[in-house]
């Protein structure tokens, strides 16, 4: 019997509103994955599209990023 086989079967013993907790625990689950694949995609994309700057001059010196207070 399968994985999914046996989450079937072991889900239809319960009581539907636990069947109900069980389907938004999946959801649950889903989302997360989602979140997940979505923020990996970002931070590759982030670095894809920085690689190589770290080969660039600076354009500012430190003195001019420091805020002068007077």
């Amino acid at each position: 019997m399968s994985t999914a086989e046996q989450i079937i079967h072991e889900i239809a013993s319960l009581r539907p509103e636990k069947q109900t907790e069980v389907l938004e625990f999946v959801e649950f689950l889903k989302e997360k994955e989602r979140r997940h694949e979505e923020n990996s995609l970002q931070k590759s994309s982030l670095a894809s599209a920085m690689r190589g700057m770290e080969e660039e001059d600076c354009l500012y010196s430190e003195s001019d990023i420091i805020e002068r207070v007077g």
